[in-house]
């Protein structure tokens, strides 16, 4: 007897499904228009996280630069989203499907990543991965929309990298307005269906104040984009700080710290300067902050830091805007200056 070949399944259908068809408008499913009145008067629901705090429903530029670990942590989010339980190790998270397109990766370069991240957990079946797929405004929209179909409980999609699914632009368009265009295809879906689409991106080389600014491209990019997270490199006890930004997020900073052996990012408790500073910054930033209008002497003492060491470190992190002098003590910025 013979046996049917046998199909593996793919991002487009499986056996008789349709092929991918067009992706409706969102505005044959999201209302556009209201007199003031009816607006003030309609409730709308919460946004939907899939990872809460971080990532909302819309489009999330996760942006960093080369060998940050950009890859390891949309995976190890990928992961963790589709299975539920802890992201990072420390935000709980609803469990649901989740698409990863891994557009550089092999899948055993993925099989040999989910193994570090995973450990001695099950592969989560909720967690389909793809290493092609077609531009998105040339199918891979229709594609992707076709997959989030056949998962109605879809909670998010994961573009890593987003360059290779951007798409050529529009001739005669400038490049700000290409970059717009190029985000809008995965904000149409994103708002089509209400679920997080994370757009894994560039940096660029020159470093900047603003990290909107760092990344590469127009912003273009992260003005079209609901949020923007960038991932950069810290020294001290971090190993990384990921900048959150966006309309439905706080403006935040997390400190993380990799775990090489496991592929795995962790979120560390407290204020991101509290890990990205030397140790003895560290504990004069972590002292203030509990006792706000420390003066040196006091901080000595509580601490067990040389007196001398104290001062001068002070002296500096005040020179460096990390403490705030009053009233001869010290209080940290984000106290606004008041002791």
């Amino acid at each position: 007897m013979n046996d049917a070949p046998y199909t593996p399944p793919h991002l487009y259908s499986v056996h008789d499904a349709p092929e991918p068809r067009p992706l409706q408008p969102a505005q044959q499913r999201i209302r556009t228009a209201w007199t003031a009145d009816e607006l003030m008067a309609t409730e709308f629901p919460e946004p939907r996280w899939a990872v809460p705090g971080i990532l909302s429903e819309g489009v999330n530029l996760l942006a960093g630069p080369p060998k940050v670990g950009k890859s390891w942590l949309s995976l190890g989010l990928a992961l963790a989203v589709a299975a539920g339980g802890r992201a990072m190790d420390s935000i709980e998270v609803e469990g649901g499907p989740v698409l990863y397109l891994a557009l550089e990766d092999t899948p055993r370069r993925l099989q040999s990543r989910m193994r570090k991240i995973l450990g001695s957990d099950r592969a989560p079946s909720t967690l389909t991965l793809a290493t092609s797929c077609p531009s998105l405004p040339q199918g891979g929209s229709e594609a992707i929309a076709q997959w989030v179909e056949r998962n109605p409980a879809a909670r998010m999609v994961v573009i890593d990298v987003f360059a290779k699914m951007r798409g050529p632009s529009v001739p005669g368009s400038s490049a700000y307005d290409a970059d717009y265009a190029a985000v809008g295809h995965a904000k149409r879906i994103a708002d089509h269906y209400g679920i997080a689409m994370v757009l894994v991106h560039h940096v660029r080389k020159a470093g900047s104040d603003d990290f909107l600014a760092e990344v590469s491209g127009t912003n273009g990019l992260a003005g079209a984009a609901d949020a923007t997270l960038v991932l950069k490199r810290s020294r001290g006890q971090a190993d990384g700080v990921l900048h959150v930004t966006g309309r439905d997020v706080d403006e935040a900073e997390y400190a993380l710290r990799f775990y090489a052996e496991a592929g795995a990012w962790q979120l560390l408790e407290g204020p991101a300067a509290d890990h990205t500073i030397g140790d003895t910054r560290a504990a004069v930033l972590r002292y203030v902050r509990e006792h706000p209008g420390a003066k040196p002497k006091q901080i000595s003492e509580e601490t067990g830091l040389d007196a001398a060491l104290v001062r001068q470190t002070c002296s500096r992190m005040a020179n460096d805007v990390q403490l705030i002098r009053k009233d001869g003590g010290y209080v940290v910025p984000e106290n606004g200056g008041e002791a």
